[in-house]
């Protein structure tokens, strides 16, 4: 069974805008799915509001597409319902850390048997161009036209800190590492969660002199570095560029995990 054999070919051609990063990183979760030899009967696909989010309906298993916010509180039920189900959640920076950053923060901390992949675009894309929880200081969206005033949120760092058993951020420009993340998360009891920064250039690259494409996926091929690169540059007293994203695998360790059949 090939990975494309996952797609549910009636739902095609998709809505996602040319050159959107969504695409890529549902071939690398479903590249992984079929690497650790899922089954369909036994797997669900969850989801929330926005671009992103709209992915669950395009993949054959059977499906959550869920209210804004909301797709955790629904993959937890069916998690501890079923705890033999493989439950996976796609969900956005806006659906996940700003109407649904309560059910992230508890989700983590509740270390459910979940893995969260989340299209971090930083900005909605789906609803008009809005500011996000992770839109940069200074970048512009339809409410932010003079640049955003306020710090980011670090989403990676924030799962780390809530207690998720396996967290990792990688970009769509790095497929292969993002498929082996996603597939080291699947195979992690407890909830893992895999940032993934994607491009936008519908509505957050042309507002922010990134409007071709290849001008983001650049952006993220040349300000990016490993976490642990980016400790030893801090720790010798070097200066971090504040335009560097930290990627990589930034924690994975073995905290007692809700939903696991015992």
């Amino acid at each position: 069974m090939s990975y494309q054999d996952w797609f549910r070919q009636d739902r095609l051609p998709h809505i996602y805008c040319s050159g959107c990063g969504n695409g890529t990183v549902i071939n690398c979760t479903l590249m992984a799915v079929d690497e650790l030899g899922w089954k369909e009967e036994e797997t669900v696909f969850v989801s929330g509001i926005g671009c992103s989010s709209r992915a669950s309906g395009y993949i054959v298993t059977d499906s959550l597409h869920t209210t804004h916010g909301r797709a955790l509180p629904f993959a937890t039920g069916v998690k501890l319902s079923n705890p033999d189900l493989n439950v996976v959640v796609f969900t956005g920076d806006g659906d996940l850390a700003a109407i649904g950053g309560n059910h992230f923060i508890h989700a983590c901390r509740r270390n459910i048997d979940l893995t969260v992949i989340c299209m971090n675009n930083q900005i909605y894309g789906m609803t008009g161009g809005q500011g996000s929880p992770t839109t940069p200081a200074g970048a512009l969206s339809t409410t932010t036209p003079y640049g955003s005033s306020e710090p980011a949120f670090d989403l990676s760092e924030l799962a780390v800190a809530a207690g998720a058993n396996f967290v990792a951020r990688w970009t769509s420009y790095h497929v292969k590492e993002l498929t082996r993340a996603i597939g080291a998360g699947m195979r992690t009891p407890g909830l893992s969660f895999i940032e993934t920064m994607t491009q936008c250039p519908t509505n957050y690259g042309r507002r922010n002199k990134l409007r071709q494409v290849t001008d983001q996926v650049e952006f993220m091929k040349n300000h990016t570095a490993l976490r642990q690169k980016l400790d030893r540059m801090r720790e010798s007293g070097q200066k971090v560029p504040t335009d560097i994203i930290a990627i990589g695998e930034f924690v994975r360790r073995d905290r007692p995990a809700m939903g696991v059949r015992r």
